[in-house]
């Protein structure tokens, strides 16, 4: 996949870019693409977009490639990537706000109400998607 290099204002001010932005509480300009994230990302060889180009991606408004990408459910959210980061991004809780963008489309709320779920719907739900919902409901 090519990726652009330049961001045009009218992406970068998307509604998909500020929805990432207040979900995540992280500017997405600050990343300057390092590489740093990725290179120290343990499941960084079983993602179809890595994390960086993840970054790129929001920053770039890329939102439906985004959505249908695997890596934001490969993601164990290890936090890994935000401790190699010279800038501080926290791009962890960059993956999560894609992810709860997902998750509020097809669910219509901040969270899986797990118990409501049918045994179909546990079965075809990525397992971070889980993970996620339940780590909500606990911090």
């Amino acid at each position: 996949m090519i990726i652009p290099l330049r961001i045009s204002p009218a992406r970068l001010n998307s509604a998909f870019v500020n929805q990432v932005e207040q979900i995540s509480a992280q500017k997405m300009l600050a990343c300057y693409q390092c590489g740093n994230c990725s290179a120290g990302c343990p499941v960084a060889d079983h993602m179809d977009i890595l994390p960086n180009q993840i970054i790129r991606m929001v920053q770039l408004g890329m939102r439906e490639q985004l959505i249908n990408s695997k890596a934001i459910w490969t993601c164990v959210s290890c936090l890994t990537c935000n401790s190699r980061c010279p800038k501080n991004v926290r791009i962890a809780e960059v993956i999560e706000a894609v992810r709860e963008i997902v998750l509020r489309t097809n669910q219509r709320q901040d969270y899986l109400r797990i118990t409501e779920l049918s045994p179909e719907a546990m079965v075809t739900l990525p397992p971070i998607a889980l993970i996620s919902s339940m780590r909500k409901l606990t911090s």
